[in-house]
């Protein structure tokens, strides 16, 4: 009696899962897929693997294919090929992690090529796939597109200079790191999404111990929202001239105290006197190279200069770009170009001129850049992204709207350190950020 009524309570269970799983789906994807989607894809992903991997010629049969019947080579279908090792599928936020060891004479691009037809078999978004260890490979099955409402996992602790921003197309949270990648190049045009990923860097660092800078020649349109939070914004082209020189002086002075103590970055400076890090949000960077005027000229030598230095140096010394343009292109200048080459983070969205594109990552991947041209008007807020690892992938940031933007200024403008920039006619010397 007792084992026929808990297969009813099972069997009701079941029916009002059933039942539910539609609007539970829609309302609440992850508690769905943790109940009801992966337990029913793991099962596929174990009843598909070994038809799957015979089509697809990844099964191996013990015995060769051909065999020696008098004098004569016989050759035809191997039987009963063996199919890769297929480990236990592990949860994950939306998906599913699987390992595959490789039969001798693999290579993870066999698998590669596979991946459509295991998303189909799988009836899942997408299928990726990553290599941690020799021999063995990871199948990362993806429930859903999470690029099309991305909401970033709550962090249980936050880093300095760490910012995340998004998620990217694996699942995965979309992490701008000042440690890992130094300095930053953004491009996008008019609504690509631009815009959002600042006021969304921005929202990150602001409860930082991170001193913001920012310079936005639009009249201050852009950055203005988090004036509460920057030490200086620069809005003309020779507020900028003046702020950029005065970080190189910083770089400087903070050149000469590392020096001084034996030290090789700001990292390895005692508690006591290691200097707040700076980010430095420059954005239409492509109106600080305009030129009209032989005086111009001058000027934007000099910025062009400063810029460089401080992508150069400011790594070790905790100083940070962060470079955005609708279009930054070789015809700028050498500057342009030059400055480029410091910037190991970078991230294009839909842009209006191929040559952007190439500027942001043409000397990366060709891949990654025809994947850029390929970001459609409806598709706000996806990039391509890539850094130092030299991996890119899709991404997209998290919404963020101005009066987010401003109520976290005012929020964190305690954090900001005082900068007596921008209201003196000489660059400050060595003005030490704590």
């Amino acid at each position: 009696m007792l084992a026929e009524l808990l297969w009813l309570a099972l069997l009701a269970g079941v029916l009002i899962l059933l039942t539910t799983a539609p609007g539970l789906r829609r309302s609440y994807p992850y508690i769905w897929w943790c109940l009801l989607g992966y337990p029913l894809t793991v099962i596929r992903v174990r009843l598909t693997w070994r038809r799957l991997t015979t089509n697809l010629g990844l099964a191996v049969a013990k015995r060769p294919g051909r065999a020696l019947l008098g004098d004569l080579v016989v050759r035809g279908d191997p039987l009963k090929p063996v199919p890769p090792r297929l480990g236990v599928p592990k949860l994950r936020r939306g998906g599913l992690d699987v390992t595959v060891r490789l039969h001798p004479g693999q290579v993870p691009e066999h698998f590669q090529s596979a991946a459509e037809a295991l998303t189909h078999a799988w009836r899942v978004h997408a299928v990726r796939l990553f290599t941690c260890e020799r021999g063995f490979v990871t199948l990362s099955a993806l429930a859903w597109d999470p690029l099309r409402a991305p909401v970033v996992p709550y962090q249980l602790k936050q880093r300095v200079l760490r910012a995340v921003v998004g998620l990217l197309e694996d699942g995965r949270a979309w992490v701008i790191d000042f440690r890992r990648a130094p300095h930053w190049l953004i491009v996008g045009a008019t609504r690509s999404g631009k815009s959002t990923l600042i006021a969304s860097l921005v929202k990150e660092l602001a409860p930082q111990r991170v001193a913001l800078f920012g310079i936005d020649l639009k009249g201050g349109m852009e950055l203005s929202l988090f004036e509460d939070r920057l030490s200086a914004l620069a809005s003309t082209r020779g507020e900028a001239a003046r702020l950029l020189a005065e970080l190189v002086a910083e770089t400087e002075a903070r050149m000469q105290l590392c020096r001084s103590v034996g030290a090789r970055s700001i990292w390895d400076l005692p508690t006591k006197l290691r200097k707040l890090p700076v980010v430095v949000i420059v954005d239409e960077v492509a109106e600080l190279y305009l030129m009209a005027t032989r005086e111009d000229k001058a000027e934007v030598g000099e910025i062009s200069t400063n810029l460089l230095r401080l992508s150069q140096l400011g790594a070790a010394l905790g100083i940070h770009l962060v470079i955005a343009g609708q279009r930054v292109g070789s015809d700028l200048g050498p500057g342009v170009t030059a400055l480029r080459a410091q910037l190991a983070g970078r991230i294009c969205h839909r842009v209006s001129d191929a040559g952007t594109a190439e500027m942001a990552l043409g000397d990366l991947s060709k891949d990654a850049l025809d994947a850029a041209q390929r970001i459609t008007l409806a598709e706000q807020g996806v990039a391509i992204t890539a850094d130092t690892d030299g991996h890119w992938l899709r991404a997209r940031s998290i919404h963020v709207t101005p009066d987010q933007a401003r109520r976290t200024a005012r929020k964190y403008a305690g954090l900001a350190p005082t900068w007596p920039g921008l209201h003196v006619d000489e660059p400050a010397e060595g003005v030490y950020l704590r």
